[in-house]
């Protein structure tokens, strides 16, 4: 409890307050499918290794990770995307309601379900499938109008924007959202940032932004692109991870920094789903930014010493 007692925030009380926080997730899911194996031979067919499969787990991904880091922080989340007719839509279906998640989901019988499919032995990753289509048009429309019906029953808005087509609406919904005061935070994809204009918060890792801003020689050409965007799409705040340097917040304020956590980085994968999910959840309960992304960084320093797709607990957050 360092990191509460540092903030001043009481545990008992917070967790109350987490327990009455409403969230609408939207965006771009996934299923996460992960099969371990064994390599002890090289195959004869061509010079790769031949992995022998003996467990298979299934995660679910991308915006319903999101999700997943909210319920497991003991927010309530309720999720909303666009997914195939298919046995992966089924499967991360059964996954969302085992953790509590409020779940709809637009079928498209026209496409597949995303799915990343990752085969590791040893610990290491071997390779990794994606399987992905992007969505109508009609269902597109149909996934917009269930957004507008949801956004005024809920506290905060995250739009995770993975580029597989969920959020083609997505100004749209920035401004369904702020006329119901509600605050939209939203994990970029991509060079055009003017789409996510009107934003409350953008959460944009370090090679992102420099995608869109470009390099910079020291933190004082890092803090003037940062503000230069952010007044450029009037967004209340920028908040840039950093893997090993940890994340920085740039609002009307100045910039605010948080160093790394992370005891031991072994998966990073989904660290951006923890951060955003975390960050949406303290501002739903009341907290303010910079007290969110304290504990937001707190929290990817956790995931990233798990395996895979992975989430941060309540329990273990309020012990760091």
């Amino acid at each position: 409890m360092g990191r509460l007692n540092t903030l001043g925030l009481e545990p008992v009380a917070l967790a109350e307050r987490l327990g009455n926080a409403r969230l609408l997730v939207v965006g771009d899911v996934m299923l996460d499918r992960y099969w371990f194996g064994d390599v002890s031979r090289i195959s004869p067919e061509a010079p790769v290794p031949v992995a022998r499969i003996g467990k298979m787990e299934e995660r679910a991904g991308g915006a319903a990770n999101v999700a997943r880091n909210i319920a497991s922080l003991g927010g309530q989340a309720t999720l909303l995307s666009v997914v195939g007719d298919d046995e992966a839509a089924a499967a991360l279906t059964r996954l969302l309601q085992a953790d509590g998640i409020r779940t709809f989901f637009k079928r498209d019988a026209s496409i597949c379900t995303t799915i990343k499919l990752r085969v590791l032995a040893r610990q290491q990753q071997l390779i990794r499938l994606d399987f992905e289509d992007a969505p109508s048009h009609e269902v597109l429309a149909a996934t917009l109008s269930k957004y507008e019906e949801l956004v005024e029953h809920h506290d905060v808005v995250i739009l995770s924007d993975y580029g597989k087509g969920g959020l083609t609406h997505v100004a749209r919904m920035i401004e369904v959202a702020r006329a119901h005061g509600k605050p939209v935070l939203i994990d970029p994809k991509g060079d055009d940032y003017a789409r996510y204009a009107g934003a409350t918060l953008l959460t944009p890792n370090r090679s992102e932004f420099r995608e869109v801003a470009g390099r910079w020689q020291d933190e004082d050409e890092l803090i003037a692109k940062a503000q230069a965007l952010r007044s450029q799409l009037e967004l209340d705040g920028l908040l840039v991870t950093r893997s090993e340097e940890g994340m920085t917040l740039f609002s009307a304020a100045g910039a605010q920094h948080e160093p790394t956590l992370a005891r031991e980085v072994f998966d990073v994968s989904g660290a951006g789903d923890t951060v955003i999910g975390t960050l949406g959840l303290m501002l739903a309960a009341g907290l303010s930014m910079p007290e969110a992304m304290s504990l937001a960084n707190a929290a990817a320093g956790i995931v990233v010493g798990k395996l895979g797709t992975a989430v941060c607990r309540q329990d273990e957050l309020f012990a760091v």
